[in-house]
């Protein structure tokens, strides 16, 4: 069973990882409502941070996740989508 969540410190990770974005993980979970674009990550970005958790999850996230727009919307789907199929 998976017990940990996807934290705003290991997606600020990934944004930095997959899209090139740096993003305190303080701010991001401050602004977490705010559109992912008004934080310099677009859609491709937001795709590769998909792949790499999928990878690092072994376990395919809905296609959903990719449309999220905000921090928190993207988190929320995610965790659940992890706890759920745990």
């Amino acid at each position: 069973m998976i017990t940990t969540e996807v934290t705003y410190d290991e997606l600020a990770g990934l944004m930095k990882k997959a899209a090139g974005v740096t993003v305190d993980p303080q701010e991001l979970e401050r602004v977490s409502e705010a559109p992912f674009g008004s934080l310099g990550l677009d859609s491709l970005g937001l795709l590769g941070i998909v792949g790499e958790l999928e990878i690092r999850y072994n376990r395919s996230l809905p296609t959903d996740s990719e449309r999220c727009k905000t921090p928190r919307e993207f988190l929320d789907l995610v965790n659940s989508t992890l706890t759920a199929g745990a």
